[in-house]
């Protein structure tokens, strides 16, 4: 398992685990990061990263990219 900063933009990712608070837990799956789910990194730029979660371009910081492991 790595944190989603360090996945391959443009590869297909499955989501194994979701880490930090409840509140940042809560948010991300609202978001649709959810355990199983797939994801794939678009592009990642100083810090940012442009993620696609079920059809939706989200764009998250560093900070909680690091929270989610695939």
């Amino acid at each position: 398992m790595i944190p989603l900063v360090f996945a391959t933009s443009g590869e297909e990712q499955i989501i194994k685990k979701i880490g930090g608070s409840d509140e940042v837990k809560r948010h991300l799956e609202n978001l649709g990061f959810n355990a199983g789910s797939a994801v794939t990194v678009i592009s990642s730029l100083g810090g940012n990263i442009i993620v696609k979660v079920k059809e939706s371009r989200i764009a998250i910081n560093e900070e909680m990219a690091r929270k989610i492991m695939v």
